[in-house]
């Protein structure tokens, strides 16, 4: 395999990992399971913050 191709799988694979961790955080927000992130509600309004 050349370093070009190994390069460019790293390169990718970065991109999967951040897509699954971002995915991931999407979802545990919209079940309300977070551990790092709260939601609190303001006259109607919901505000997202990170602890």
């Amino acid at each position: 395999i050349s370093k070009k191709r190994i390069r460019k799988n790293l390169w990718k694979k970065k991109g999967y990992w951040a897509a699954l961790k971002a995915f991931s955080l999407g979802k545990s927000l919209s079940t309300r399971n977070s551990k790092s992130f709260f939601m609190q509600k303001i006259n109607n309004q919901q505000t997202i913050g990170k602890i």
